[in-house]
């Protein structure tokens, strides 16, 4: 298999994580590719009409995308799970994942808002509006057990993907105040061997 990522972007690192955490790194060949809400990139969009990475080109199949369809793949290759396969802990988990991406969406709106729009088109309650988005799913991860360890599931590696990009493009402002919990799991899931590997300041 052949993973098209950028080593900025969080939904690549999520799923390379998950590869990692399922032991299928070694699958798995990894080449980089510009993607740009405002470039397109014809190879890449040929591959994904969307033109977003991550994508996985499969042997034996057509290309997936975006990085949830992938994961769930992914998933399915080892005994190991990410996801309970099915149950009410399996929607649970899917919606914390799902909660993780939105955080990630308007995180990726506020930084194109900031980087790519002219200065004197910006609009501050577009900013402000998916700041607010960012609040509140870390409030509900604040109250939710996450999980750092041998156990950590799917939406554990996403909540932690998030909370790495906001470190990453938005440092000045203090996602740990007032989140204690919050805080502790991800100074422990840092701690795993492939998130330094995964480091975006280290490969990018």
């Amino acid at each position: 298999m052949k993973l098209l990522l950028s080593p900025a972007s969080p939904y690549a690192r999520k799923v390379w994580l998950a590869a990692a955490e399922l032991g299928l790194q070694d699958r798995i060949e990894v080449a980089n590719a510009s993607a740009s809400p405002v470039a397109g990139n014809p190879e890449l969009s040929a591959l994904n009409p969307l033109g977003k990475i991550p994508v996985l080109i499969r042997e034996d199949g057509p290309a997936l995308y975006d990085s949830r369809v992938i994961v769930d793949y992914l998933d399915g290759l080892t005994p190991r799970r990410l996801c309970p396969a099915e149950g009410e802990a399996r929607w649970r988990v899917q919606t914390l994942h799902a909660a993780a991406d939105g955080l990630l969406d308007a995180a990726l709106l506020a930084r194109y808002e900031e980087a790519l729009r002219p200065e004197p088109l910006r609009w501050a309650d577009w900013r402000r509006g998916q700041g607010e988005k960012i609040r509140r799913v870390l409030d509900l991860f604040e109250a939710t057990d996450l999980k750092a360890g041998d156990d950590a599931r799917i939406c554990d590696i996403a909540a932690a993907c998030a909370l790495g990009y906001l470190d990453f493009r938005f440092a000045a402002e203090p996602w740990r105040d007032g989140r204690p919990r919050l805080a502790a799991f991800f100074e422990a899931f840092t701690r795993r061997p492939a998130w330094a590997q995964s480091d975006p300041a280290r490969t990018s």
